[in-house]
């Protein structure tokens, strides 16, 4: 039976995280990242689907790839952080599915039908994307999700001749805490949820 996590959990993962801009100079071990979506592909998404694919962009190369697609304000701290995870989602998942829904035959739910396809890949990748940061936290780093990129120019430099498209880019690593702005408020329950 699942048990309400303590508190310290819940802070790691939400109360205490922040999002962060500026980077301590320590790497992120590749083994670390393969922990992150080993933990992070287990989150559910419909029909098992698992759109979403990463690049983790570490490398001196890799970041200059990146670096003409990045608007100005994403600019200095994205090359300043260990890791930039590019967020895709593969407009091609459903030939995945006789693996990954067995089942039945899910693959046909998808096939000839794009708008379908773009929906649910788009959907479920950027589930699968804040599932990448959640776990990121679990296994002890900081995240800085972030728009501001040019789609097609990351397109191009990392999915060129795939089926796999942009969604969202995250900085990755150890932040630096005294760098921290305030909070920005949040919303209460009565102004984004209601019981009915």
């Amino acid at each position: 039976m699942p048990t309400r996590m303590d508190d310290s959990a819940l802070g790691q993962l939400f109360h205490d995280a922040r999002t962060h801009n500026k980077w301590q100079g320590k790497d992120v071990s590749d083994d670390l990242l393969r922990e992150i979506v080993h933990t992070a592909r287990m989150g559910p998404t419909s029909a098992n689907c698992s759109p979403a694919r990463f690049v983790f962009v570490k490398s001196k190369e890799a970041k200059q790839r990146l670096k003409p697609h990045l608007s100005e304000g994403n600019l200095e701290k994205t090359m300043q952080a260990p890791v930039c995870a590019i967020i895709g989602y593969d407009l091609e998942f459903y030939e995945h599915l006789p693996k990954l829904f067995p089942h039945t035959d899910a693959k046909s739910w998808f096939a000839g039908k794009p708008e379908k396809i773009r929906e649910t890949a788009f959907r479920n990748g950027t589930l699968q994307g804040a599932y990448l940061i959640l776990a990121a936290r679990a296994h002890g780093l900081d995240c800085g999700p972030m728009s501001g990129f040019d789609n097609a120019g990351v397109d191009e430099a990392f999915f060129a001749g795939t089926s796999i498209k942009s969604n969202f880019l995250c900085n990755i690593g150890y932040g630096d805490s005294a760098e921290l702005r305030p909070r920005a408020p949040r919303l209460y329950f009565d102004d984004m949820a209601k019981i009915v």
